[in-house]
């Protein structure tokens, strides 16, 4: 269930932020798909990507491995 809550808030924050998963791919020199398998579970975020993908979604790492990924949690976080 982390997992699931970790892909969450991956794309929860994004969302808030009003990002769109080619303009976070772009980022990161990664494909979009890659970006969706992140967001459906399909696939984890490498650790070499998590500092770059922390400061895109303006949070920490720490925060992106919350369980706790509702949206009230992430609104805080990101104003």
């Amino acid at each position: 269930m982390k997992g699931v809550d970790y892909l969450n808030s991956i794309k929860v924050r994004r969302s808030l932020l009003g990002l769109t998963q080619d303009e976070i791919a772009s980022k990161l020199s990664i494909s979009r798909t890659t970006i969706s398998m992140w967001e459906t579970g399909e696939t984890m975020p490498r650790a070499d990507k998590l500092p770059e993908l922390a400061k895109i979604l303006n949070c920490t790492i720490d925060s992106l491995f919350k369980t706790e990924t509702d949206e009230q949690t992430a609104v805080k976080e990101v104003t």
